[in-house]
């Protein structure tokens, strides 16, 4: 369904688990960016309406899920923690060429959130299905729906502005870039680590 080319090792989860709170810290802070993207498309094609209105809506719920993490955190004792850069999104942001074409940068934005939010779906089924602690599997099952949402109306838009052929061949060859970056990851306890 989400067309990923390379699929997350169970021993990412081993990671992850050994490191929650490092691994919540950057949930957290990653729903926060997810909510600042989508603010930021707003401004910046603020004559979309439909957009608009789809963008303002992922950012209150990733405002939400940033809230939800550190509830969660909270509960368990833990703080929030410093924010750390995440190099696979960026990374991911500089696959493609700058443009001033705004069409075509707005592609490139909405191809690059899209897989955001799909690896985090992948990421957020292979940590449930692996976790012993019900907390943890119930929560990241029910953000897992919200990812596949988000994947979804973002490659849904990249195709609606622009010749479907030419979206697809982007999606393809950003997915194959992807692949390639995390065979590279898998041992940080971080969403995309």
């Amino acid at each position: 369904m989400l067309g990923l080319q390379f699929d997350t090792k169970t021993s990412w989860v081993e990671v992850a688990k050994n490191g929650l709170e490092q691994l919540l810290t950057d949930h957290a802070f990653a729903e926060q960016k997810a909510a600042s993207n989508a603010v930021s498309i707003i401004i910046n094609y603020s004559e979309e309406t439909a957009l608009v209105k789809d963008m303002s809506d992922i950012a209150i719920e990733e405002m939400e899920h940033f809230r939800m993490v550190h509830n969660l955190m909270v509960s368990r004792g833990m703080v929030l923690g410093q924010a750390i850069k995440n190099d696979y999104a960026l990374k991911l942001q500089k696959f493609f060429p700058h443009t001033k074409d705004r069409t075509e940068a707005l592609i490139h934005r909405l191809l690059v959130a899209a897989l955001i939010e799909a690896r985090s779906c992948e990421r957020f089924k292979v940590f449930s299905e692996n976790m012993e602690d019900e907390e943890l599997v119930a929560f990241y099952k029910d953000l897992m729906i919200s990812e596949a949402n988000h994947y979804t109306l973002f490659l849904g838009y990249a195709r609606e502005y622009m010749d479907r052929e030419i979206v697809d061949e982007k999606w393809k060859a950003l997915l194959a870039f992807e692949a390639e970056l995390m065979q590279e990851r898998g041992t940080h306890a971080k969403v995309h680590g």
